[in-house]
This record gives C-alpha cells, structure tokens and sequence, in this order.
C-alpha cells in the first residue's frame, strides 16, 4: 500500500498591513470632496485645480475630522485647500526658497550648517501643506534611500564633522519601519554620530503611524532623539494625537514643535498662545516660529516682518519664557536660523 502523499505546506501567511498605511491610502485627495464633508460650496472655496494638479492636495481623514464644519476660514482648512492665490506669480517667490540645491552634500543629503547634516528620506508626506517649502523639490533625482542608503551614508561617514543627523524629507515616518531600521543600522556603524533628530507631521495629521512597531525601533536607537513634530494651531491636536506623542515620549525622545507664522491660519497673538500651550499640556516644548519660505505658490500666507515681531513680543509677554518659540527665518548661507 503506497503511503499518503503529505500535505503539501501551508501558504506562507502574508504580513498584515500596518493600519497606519490603509488610512494613509484612504486619504481624501479630492478637494471637491473635502468641501462637502465640510458642508462648504467649492466656488465660494475659491479652490484651484491647476494648484492641486501642480502640488495635489492629499488629507488623512482623520486630520479633516478635525476641521470645523462650515467654516470656509477653518485654519486646519486652509494649510491644505489648493486655491487660485496659489496661482499668483510674486516677485521674491522662488522654486527654492532655502537653498537647498546650494547644499547638497550627495543625493537626498544637505549641509547647512556645522555639525549637522540632514537626510532627505522620502518625498512623500501623509499631508499636502499649501506653504510646503520643498513643494518644487526634485524628489525623483535628489532621495537619500537610492541604492539602499549607500551614498548618503558614506557622505556622512566620510565626514567626522557631522556629528548629528537629521531625517526629514517629505516626511521620514512614510517611510516603513523595516526601512527605517534598515537606514539606522548603517548610520550605527558611523561612531562621530552622537545625535539624531527626527522632523515629522504625522504624529499629528496620522498619529496612527506611532505604532508600536516604531516605538520598538524608536527605543532601540543608540542616540539620544529629538523628535521635531509640526502644528500651526492648537485644533490640530486631539487624543489620539495626545497618544501618539505620549508613546513618543516614553520611547524616550524629546518632543520639540516647529511652527510656521501663516496668515489667516495663525497670525494672532491668542492663536498663537493657543498653540504653545496645548502643545505643551501634551509634553510638546514650543521650538521654532518660522518666518514662511518664500516658495512660489505660498504668497497669500506671508506675515510681514513687523506684524511678526509685534506678535512675538505679545506672546512673550504673556507666557512663561519657555513656553515661547524662537521667532527665525531660514536665509541661504547662514550659520543657523536667522533670529527675528
């Protein structure tokens, strides 16, 4: 009697889609869309598809869940609505407005300043910001993760200035966490690294993205972390925004948010007030108030250097010193953020 054939081997299980990714897929990309889930009309709205078709629009749900119905003024609204201001060409408005390709160091790799170099992981973001200073950024050529790394990581190895990195992008958490650890592991073998700094949006427009697959890797990492979170205003955080930068911390990473000065957003001292504050009660220290990048495209939100210092004279008087972020501008060839 022939023996029973054995069973062939079971389909090896397929990995799970990290939630994180399956709500950044399901992003409302449609501005038309958005302004009815707000219940707003899209004339009224003023909104442009030739901006959207330049620089597209992209909002987690979430992140538009927060936005107030019916309000065409919604200062969450306005960062991420392409309109035809966008259309405008304004002299002093460039491509580049900081720089950038002046201090490249090797693909997707920038050098500024002393001491630190910054990694262009990605150029993707869980959110289109309308005032994005890298909305021209020639991302296809210029991404540190080409060729598995190699040529940002020997750029910043044959260097023992740089003593800190510093992953931006795009944003670098829209990168997956094996890739992420895949880009630590060989900037652990660099022993002139002391320091790493993380920029991201996404603890705040998809705090789903701190999951606990990143807290892991975030924990395991050999330098001491600053972790630079972005918000405008103080209704852009919520719970779960509260969550996801309390995993952070616990990670062990110190939480710092840059702010850009945005008119019709943010320019009011109460506004700003608002937004130091409530980033404070969830373990966020207000950093940087960044004067806008003048990039082409962003005109309609610039806050002029008198109303910007009268601002920030008004909030320090009214808050604890280190509730009051740095009032700089970024200017091509200086040492550091220019103060104000």
């Amino acid at each position: 009697m022939q023996p029973d054939p054995a069973p062939a081997p079971a389909p090896a299980a397929v990995p799970a889609t990290p939630r994180w990714q399956r709500l950044w897929r399901e992003a409302v990309r449609d501005p038309r869309e958005l302004l009815a889930m707000l219940g707003l009309d899209a004339v009224a709205a003023g909104i442009s598809d030739a901006a959207a078709a330049q620089f597209a629009m992209r909002v987690p749900r979430g992140f538009a869940a927060r936005m107030r119905p019916g309000d065409l003024h919604d200062p969450l609204l306005r960062q991420v609505l392409p309109v035809v201001d966008e259309e405008r060409i304004v002299p002093g408005f460039a491509l580049d407005a900081v720089g950038d390709g002046a201090a490249k160091k090797a693909d997707g790799v920038i050098q500024k300043y002393r001491g630190r170099a910054l990694l262009v992981a990605t150029g993707s973001c869980a959110v289109n910001c309308r005032y994005c200073f890298r909305r021209h950024f020639p991302y296809a050529d210029e991404t540190a993760a080409r060729d598995g790394w190699a040529g940002a990581v020997a750029a910043i190895a044959a260097d023992p200035g740089i003593d800190e990195v510093i992953l931006s992008g795009g944003d670098p958490l829209s990168l997956a966490t094996p890739k992420l650890a895949e880009l630590s592991a060989q900037l652990a073998a660099i022993p002139h690294i002391r320091r790493l700094r993380i920029h991201s949006r996404l603890p705040v427009v998809l705090p789903e993205r701190v999951d606990e697959a990143f807290v892991e890797w975030m924990s395991a990492l050999p330098w001491p972390v600053a972790f630079v979170v972005h918000a405008n205003h103080a209704n852009e955080f919520d719970a779960s925004v509260d969550q996801a930068l309390a995993r952070l911390r616990r990670a062990g990473a110190q939480l710092l948010n840059q702010a850009v000065l945005l008119r019709g957003v943010n320019d009011s001292v109460d506004a700003l007030a608002e937004l130091c504050e409530r980033g404070y009660a969830a373990g966020v220290l207000p950093y940087y108030l960044h004067q806008l990048d003048r990039i082409q495209g962003a005109a309609h939100f610039e806050v002029d250097d008198e109303r910007a210092r009268a601002l920030h004279r008004q909030l320090a008087a009214r808050l604890s010193g280190y509730l009051v972020p740095k009032l700089v501008r970024e200017v091509q060839g200086d040492p550091g953020k220019r103060p104000l």
